[in-house]
Protein backbone atom coordinates (compact mmCIF):
# COMPACT_ATOMS: atom_id res chain seq x y z
CA UNK A 1 0.00 0.00 0.00
CA UNK A 2 1.02 3.69 0.10
CA UNK A 3 0.72 6.43 2.45
CA UNK A 4 1.30 9.98 2.88
CA UNK A 5 -0.38 13.16 4.67
CA UNK A 6 -2.32 15.94 3.12
CA UNK A 7 -0.77 18.28 6.11
CA UNK A 8 -3.13 16.92 9.34
CA UNK A 9 -3.78 13.52 8.30
CA UNK A 10 -2.82 10.17 6.53
CA UNK A 11 -4.52 8.96 3.87
CA UNK A 12 -3.67 5.07 2.85
CA UNK A 13 -4.41 3.34 0.08
CA UNK A 14 -4.35 0.00 -2.59
CA UNK A 15 -2.01 -2.82 -1.87
CA UNK A 16 -3.03 -6.45 -1.25
CA UNK A 17 -5.59 -8.37 0.80
CA UNK A 18 -4.57 -11.15 2.39
CA UNK A 19 -6.13 -13.40 -0.54
CA UNK A 20 -3.53 -11.48 -2.47
CA UNK A 21 -6.21 -9.40 -4.19
CA UNK A 22 -5.14 -5.57 -5.31
CA UNK A 23 -7.65 -3.21 -4.23
CA UNK A 24 -8.34 0.48 -4.28
CA UNK A 25 -9.41 0.93 -0.64
CA UNK A 26 -8.49 4.10 0.95
CA UNK A 27 -9.41 5.39 4.06
CA UNK A 28 -7.99 8.09 6.01
CA UNK A 29 -6.09 8.66 9.84
CA UNK A 30 -7.03 11.42 12.32
CA UNK A 31 -3.53 11.22 14.38
CA UNK A 32 -5.32 14.44 16.41
CA UNK A 33 -8.41 12.41 17.30
CA UNK A 34 -6.41 8.84 16.59
CA UNK A 35 -9.42 7.75 14.67
CA UNK A 36 -9.88 6.24 11.11
CA UNK A 37 -12.37 7.01 8.92
CA UNK A 38 -13.47 5.28 5.38
CA UNK A 39 -12.60 7.44 1.80
CA UNK A 40 -13.72 7.30 -1.47
CA UNK A 41 -11.69 4.57 -3.15
CA UNK A 42 -8.82 5.17 -5.55
CA UNK A 43 -10.61 5.10 -9.30
CA UNK A 44 -8.47 2.29 -9.85
CA UNK A 45 -6.87 -0.76 -8.00
CA UNK A 46 -3.36 -0.37 -6.71
CA UNK A 47 -0.43 -2.56 -5.29
CA UNK A 48 2.96 -0.96 -4.71
CA UNK A 49 1.86 2.52 -5.68
CA UNK A 50 3.75 5.66 -4.83
CA UNK A 51 2.26 8.55 -2.66
CA UNK A 52 3.35 11.96 -1.69
CA UNK A 53 1.58 15.12 0.11
CA UNK A 54 1.87 18.49 -1.79
CA UNK A 55 0.08 21.76 -0.55
CA UNK A 56 -2.55 19.75 0.92
CA UNK A 57 -3.31 17.38 -1.46
CA UNK A 58 -2.23 13.42 -1.72
CA UNK A 59 -0.85 12.55 -4.82
CA UNK A 60 -1.12 8.72 -5.60
CA UNK A 61 1.14 7.78 -8.59
CA UNK A 62 1.34 4.47 -10.71
CA UNK A 63 1.50 1.19 -9.03
CA UNK A 64 0.71 -2.31 -10.12
CA UNK A 65 -2.55 -3.04 -11.59
CA UNK A 66 -2.43 -7.07 -11.10
CA UNK A 67 -2.86 -9.37 -10.72
CA UNK A 68 0.31 -9.86 -8.42
CA UNK A 69 3.43 -7.80 -9.59
CA UNK A 70 2.18 -7.52 -13.38
CA UNK A 71 0.22 -4.66 -15.16
CA UNK A 72 2.26 -1.59 -14.36
CA UNK A 73 0.79 1.96 -14.50
CA UNK A 74 1.45 5.48 -15.15
CA UNK A 75 -2.09 6.49 -13.48
CA UNK A 76 -1.82 9.53 -11.41
CA UNK A 77 -4.55 10.63 -8.91
CA UNK A 78 -4.91 13.56 -6.39
CA UNK A 79 -6.81 13.29 -3.10
CA UNK A 80 -8.25 16.69 -1.57
CA UNK A 81 -11.03 17.62 0.10
CA UNK A 82 -12.46 14.26 -0.06
CA UNK A 83 -12.67 13.53 -3.90
CA UNK A 84 -10.28 11.88 -6.05
CA UNK A 85 -9.25 13.83 -9.39
CA UNK A 86 -7.04 11.92 -12.19
CA UNK A 87 -3.95 14.29 -13.53
CA UNK A 88 -1.34 13.77 -15.99
CA UNK A 89 0.22 10.67 -16.20
CA UNK A 90 4.06 9.93 -15.53
CA UNK A 91 5.82 9.71 -18.63
CA UNK A 92 5.97 6.25 -18.16
CA UNK A 93 4.60 3.49 -15.94
CA UNK A 94 6.43 3.24 -12.54
CA UNK A 95 5.44 0.83 -9.50
CA UNK A 96 7.49 -0.23 -6.16
CA UNK A 97 9.67 3.49 -6.23
CA UNK A 98 9.24 6.04 -3.49
CA UNK A 99 7.49 10.10 -3.55
CA UNK A 100 8.55 12.45 -2.22
CA UNK A 101 7.66 16.70 -2.35
CA UNK A 102 10.34 19.07 -2.59
CA UNK A 103 10.41 22.72 -3.40
CA UNK A 104 6.56 22.77 -4.61
CA UNK A 105 7.02 19.46 -6.66
CA UNK A 106 6.62 15.99 -6.39
CA UNK A 107 10.00 13.68 -7.02
CA UNK A 108 9.27 9.67 -7.93
CA UNK A 109 12.31 7.93 -7.53
CA UNK A 110 13.24 4.35 -8.00
CA UNK A 111 11.03 1.46 -8.56
CA UNK A 112 10.28 -0.74 -11.68
CA UNK A 113 9.59 0.69 -15.18
CA UNK A 114 8.45 -0.89 -18.66
CA UNK A 115 12.22 -2.34 -18.52
CA UNK A 116 13.36 -3.11 -15.63
CA UNK A 117 14.56 -1.04 -12.73
CA UNK A 118 13.61 2.61 -13.33
CA UNK A 119 16.87 5.16 -14.26
CA UNK A 120 14.98 8.06 -14.46
CA UNK A 121 13.86 10.51 -12.02
CA UNK A 122 10.27 11.65 -13.01
CA UNK A 123 9.16 15.19 -11.80
CA UNK A 124 5.64 17.01 -11.68
CA UNK A 125 5.23 20.67 -11.41
CA UNK A 126 1.75 21.19 -9.83
CA UNK A 127 1.18 24.66 -11.19
CA UNK A 128 1.81 24.14 -14.87
CA UNK A 129 0.44 20.14 -14.36
CA UNK A 130 3.33 18.73 -16.35
CA UNK A 131 5.83 16.14 -15.70
CA UNK A 132 9.63 16.43 -16.78
CA UNK A 133 12.29 13.58 -16.42
CA UNK A 134 15.90 13.84 -14.97
CA UNK A 135 18.81 11.54 -13.86
CA UNK A 136 17.49 8.66 -11.10
CA UNK A 137 19.21 7.68 -8.36
CA UNK A 138 22.75 6.48 -8.71
CA UNK A 139 22.12 2.97 -7.66
CA UNK A 140 18.89 1.60 -9.78
CA UNK A 141 16.86 -0.25 -6.84
CA UNK A 142 12.61 -0.84 -6.00
CA UNK A 143 11.14 -1.12 -2.62
CA UNK A 144 13.35 1.63 -1.19
CA UNK A 145 12.82 4.72 1.05
CA UNK A 146 12.20 8.20 -0.23
CA UNK A 147 11.87 11.64 1.29
CA UNK A 148 11.90 15.01 0.96
CA UNK A 149 13.77 17.82 3.54
CA UNK A 150 15.80 21.04 3.11
CA UNK A 151 15.53 21.29 -0.29
CA UNK A 152 16.71 17.72 -1.17
CA UNK A 153 15.06 14.53 -1.86
CA UNK A 154 16.76 11.15 -0.31
CA UNK A 155 16.74 7.75 -1.37
CA UNK A 156 17.67 5.34 0.94
CA UNK A 157 18.14 0.99 1.42
CA UNK A 158 15.74 -0.67 -1.05
CA UNK A 159 16.52 -3.62 -3.43
CA UNK A 160 17.62 -4.53 -6.28
CA UNK A 161 15.06 -7.69 -7.62
CA UNK A 162 14.01 -10.54 -4.68
CA UNK A 163 14.67 -10.16 -1.04
CA UNK A 164 17.98 -11.06 -0.75
CA UNK A 165 18.93 -8.44 -2.78
CA UNK A 166 18.73 -5.98 -0.21
CA UNK A 167 20.89 -2.53 -0.17
CA UNK A 168 22.62 -0.63 2.16
CA UNK A 169 22.54 2.35 -0.80
CA UNK A 170 21.58 5.85 0.66
CA UNK A 171 22.11 9.20 -1.50
CA UNK A 172 20.61 12.35 -1.99
CA UNK A 173 20.01 15.19 -4.81
CA UNK A 174 19.61 18.97 -4.25
CA UNK A 175 17.24 19.88 -6.17
CA UNK A 176 18.42 23.33 -7.05
CA UNK A 177 21.45 22.03 -8.55
CA UNK A 178 19.79 18.78 -10.21
CA UNK A 179 23.35 16.91 -8.56
CA UNK A 180 23.13 13.68 -6.81
CA UNK A 181 26.09 12.75 -3.49
CA UNK A 182 26.37 9.87 -1.81
CA UNK A 183 25.81 9.68 1.93
CA UNK A 184 26.85 6.92 4.79
CA UNK A 185 25.04 3.79 4.43
CA UNK A 186 22.16 2.51 6.35
CA UNK A 187 23.92 0.19 9.36
CA UNK A 188 20.87 -2.50 8.33
CA UNK A 189 21.08 -3.54 4.58
CA UNK A 190 16.59 -3.22 3.99
CA UNK A 191 14.22 -3.45 1.43
CA UNK A 192 10.88 -3.17 1.32
CA UNK A 193 11.01 0.02 3.14
CA UNK A 194 9.70 3.84 2.77
CA UNK A 195 11.02 6.59 4.30
CA UNK A 196 9.66 9.97 5.89
CA UNK A 197 11.29 12.75 7.45
CA UNK A 198 10.49 14.58 10.83
CA UNK A 199 12.76 17.15 13.18
CA UNK A 200 15.86 16.92 10.77
CA UNK A 201 15.95 13.47 10.90
CA UNK A 202 15.03 10.83 7.99
CA UNK A 203 13.86 7.85 9.33
CA UNK A 204 13.51 4.19 7.40
CA UNK A 205 11.77 1.56 9.27
CA UNK A 206 11.14 -2.26 8.64
CA UNK A 207 11.74 -4.56 5.93
CA UNK A 208 12.62 -7.89 5.04
CA UNK A 209 15.10 -10.86 4.44
CA UNK A 210 14.33 -14.13 6.05
CA UNK A 211 12.67 -12.25 8.16
CA UNK A 212 10.55 -9.13 8.98
CA UNK A 213 12.89 -6.33 10.28
CA UNK A 214 11.72 -4.32 13.67
CA UNK A 215 14.66 -1.83 12.79
CA UNK A 216 14.05 1.65 12.67
CA UNK A 217 16.98 3.70 11.76
CA UNK A 218 17.49 7.50 11.21
CA UNK A 219 19.68 9.95 8.94
CA UNK A 220 20.79 12.89 11.07
CA UNK A 221 20.65 15.68 8.52
CA UNK A 222 23.07 18.23 10.41
CA UNK A 223 25.73 15.70 11.38
CA UNK A 224 25.52 13.73 8.60
CA UNK A 225 25.31 9.94 10.32
CA UNK A 226 22.84 6.96 11.19
CA UNK A 227 21.69 6.75 14.08
CA UNK A 228 19.69 3.63 15.70
CA UNK A 229 15.94 4.11 16.91
CA UNK A 230 13.98 2.18 19.51
CA UNK A 231 12.85 -1.33 17.29
CA UNK A 232 9.33 -1.18 16.10
CA UNK A 233 7.08 -3.24 18.54
CA UNK A 234 6.22 -5.05 15.74
CA UNK A 235 8.38 -5.98 12.26
CA UNK A 236 6.83 -5.34 9.05
CA UNK A 237 7.75 -4.68 5.54
CA UNK A 238 5.68 -3.07 3.07
CA UNK A 239 4.69 -0.95 5.20
CA UNK A 240 3.47 3.38 5.19
CA UNK A 241 5.76 5.45 6.66
CA UNK A 242 4.36 8.98 7.29
CA UNK A 243 5.38 11.89 9.40
CA UNK A 244 3.05 14.17 11.01
CA UNK A 245 4.94 16.67 12.86
CA UNK A 246 7.33 15.29 14.48
CA UNK A 247 6.11 12.38 15.31
CA UNK A 248 6.27 8.92 12.37
CA UNK A 249 3.61 7.17 12.02
CA UNK A 250 4.77 2.81 10.81
CA UNK A 251 1.63 2.02 8.89
CA UNK A 252 0.10 -1.86 7.93
CA UNK A 253 2.59 -3.75 5.90
CA UNK A 254 3.29 -7.64 6.28
CA UNK A 255 5.10 -8.88 9.55
CA UNK A 256 6.20 -12.06 7.45
CA UNK A 257 8.52 -12.23 4.66
CA UNK A 258 6.50 -12.60 1.07
CA UNK A 259 2.62 -11.85 1.16
CA UNK A 260 0.96 -10.94 4.85
CA UNK A 261 -0.90 -8.28 6.03
CA UNK A 262 -1.78 -6.13 9.45
CA UNK A 263 -3.20 -2.97 10.30
CA UNK A 264 -0.98 -2.49 13.08
CA UNK A 265 -0.32 1.49 13.46
CA UNK A 266 2.62 2.32 15.90
CA UNK A 267 4.12 5.96 16.24
CA UNK A 268 7.54 7.04 17.52
CA UNK A 269 7.62 10.72 18.54
CA UNK A 270 11.43 12.52 16.99
CA UNK A 271 11.00 15.93 19.58
CA UNK A 272 13.31 14.56 22.21
CA UNK A 273 16.09 13.96 19.68
CA UNK A 274 16.92 17.48 19.19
Amino acid sequence: MAAASDGTRIVVVGGFTADGSTVPTAEVFDPETATWSAAPDLPVAANHPMAAGLDGTVYVLGGYAGPGLSDPTDRVFAFREGRWREIAPMPEARAAGGAAAVGGRLYVAGGVGPEGLAEAMFVFDPVTGTWSSMDGPPTGREHLGVAGASGRVFVVGGRTGGIGTNLNAAEVLDVESGRWATLPGMPTPRGGIAAAAANGFVVAPGGEADVAFAEAEAFDLDRVRWLALPLMPTPRHGLGVVAVGDVVYTIAGGPVPGLSVSNVVEAIDLSSLR
